[in-house]
């Protein structure tokens, strides 16, 4: 039922590569070359944004589809800076994550029971 948030999980995990995996493995390369290899991950991040998208978009509300995709940004992007790129988590983390959270209550608030 709800297929469309695995695929923003898997959209989100190739955005922030190609966001910010260069700092990492393309550092001494020349600028031209992470923005192409950058393009070409993001081409597989839309493979996966778009069907989310199209299927989310039924079943939630424009501004709920949007809340669960920055609650998954954020968890993904979490994840990546410190198992990828090994920068340790600070408390503004969990109080950017408690902020998402009151965005999901009040977004989903008044949504009928299913």
């Amino acid at each position: 039922m709800y297929k469309f948030v695995a695929l923003l999980f898997c959209s989100n995990i190739f955005m922030t590569f190609a966001w910010y995996g260069h700092l990492k493995n393309m550092n001494h390369r020349p600028l031209w070359m992470a923005i192409v290899v950058s393009w070409l991950i993001a081409f597989l991040e839309y493979c996966f944004q778009v069907p989310a998208n199209r299927m989310g978009h039924g079943m939630l509300t424009f501004g709920q589809l949007k809340v669960v995709q920055e609650v998954i940004t954020m968890c993904v992007f979490a994840g990546f800076a410190l198992l990828y790129m090994k920068v340790p988590l600070s408390k503004n983390f969990l109080f950017a994550f408690l902020c998402l959270i009151g965005a999901v209550y009040f977004i989903f608030k008044d949504m009928p029971a299913a």
